[in-house]
């Protein structure tokens, strides 16, 4: 049995749908919320209800489960003292229980840039998490993934958004030069799977991107050719730009770029480009290959849409 954290988010209704799609009966972690849950329409899976703040919960979740692959994180809805709640607290009620169930194996899907000295809280929360999986002893294979992109994403979609609806100029933080190592979400599922059906794999710590290092601006034009969206680029300091978008998400809610996403474009977040194809034999997608969930959309009206939806959007 496999058991999935964070099945709603980006990368977590990608790999259900894969395994669904391959024959496999999942079981999905799903926090207790009045809110409808992100999941894909037309999906039967068995559900766990629990928080991974609940020891004892967690531990009911993993009866019957060999493999965990953990994916939930607060980085996208919470603070700082969400993610260490979540990210750090919940990964290690997670691991200590899988250990002590005798789990098979335990992937874990981290960033690149990681770091417990890190001034960022979520590569700060996302270090102090590893370290809490191999604290426990549980068998585990540690992914750290470059920016994640694909139908649903917190990278191009949120671009995409924001870009839409800045009046002629769309401002990045910094020169933009920082350079980011994007990963399609689908290559990542298939090395999830992969590394499923290999667990001697376990114990090691990969850091892993796409064929391709692209800087912000390179990324931010490329999404904005896609879109059709035609819009200035220009540059602001992170301080200043951080309060903008703030400011900007207390007036509309929808607004899709937060603190955590300027943290992201903080400094270079680089792997090996050919850790994938030499170590997996997996050859990883370019960016420009992976945009069509981002062509033929009006998304100033995409905009418009999530401001008044009263339920989660699932793309």
């Amino acid at each position: 049995m496999i058991l999935i954290t964070g099945a709603t988010g980006f990368s977590g209704r990608h790999l259900l749908r894969r395994l669904l799609q391959e024959g496999e009966s999942p079981r999905i972690l799903l926090k207790p919320s009045r809110r409808d849950p992100a999941l894909p329409r037309g999906l039967g899976v068995e559900v766990a209800l629990t928080s991974l703040a609940d020891p004892r919960g967690v531990r009911a979740a993993l009866v019957g489960v060999d493999t965990v692959i953990h994916l939930a994180t607060a980085e996208h809805t919470g603070s700082e003292v969400d993610l260490l709640h979540s990210d750090v607290q919940g990964t290690r009620n997670l691991a200590e229980a899988g250990a002590e169930v005798g789990l098979r194996q335990m992937i874990f899907v981290s960033h690149l840039g990681a770091n417990r000295a890190s001034a960022y809280p979520v590569f700060r929360a996302k270090a102090l998490a590893e370290e809490a999986i191999q604290a426990c002893g549980v068998p585990h294979t540690i992914l750290r993934t470059g920016a994640l992109f694909g139908r649903g994403d917190h990278l191009t979609q949120s671009l995409a958004l924001a870009a839409a609806i800045s009046p002629l100029i769309f401002f990045l933080p910094g020169d933009g030069e920082v350079l980011l190592h994007p990963l399609w979400v689908e290559d990542l599922v298939t090395l999830i799977r992969w590394t499923m059906a290999e667990p001697e794999r376990g114990g090691h710590l990969f850091e892993i991107g796409g064929p391709e290092y692209l800087t912000a601006n390179q990324l931010t034009r490329e999404v904005m050719a896609a879109g059709s969206i035609t819009r200035l680029l220009n540059h602001m300091r992170p301080p200043y730009l951080r309060a903008a978008w703030d400011g900007t998400a207390r007036l509309l809610p929808a607004w899709p770029l937060r603190g955590f996403w300027i943290d992201y474009l903080a400094a270079n977040r680089t792997a090996e480009l050919n850790t994938l194809p030499s170590r997996f034999g997996l050859q990883p997608a370019r960016l420009e290959a992976h945009l069509d969930h981002i062509r033929g959309r009006n998304w100033t009206w995409e905009f418009v849409r999530r401001l008044f939806a009263r339920g989660p959007i699932v793309d």
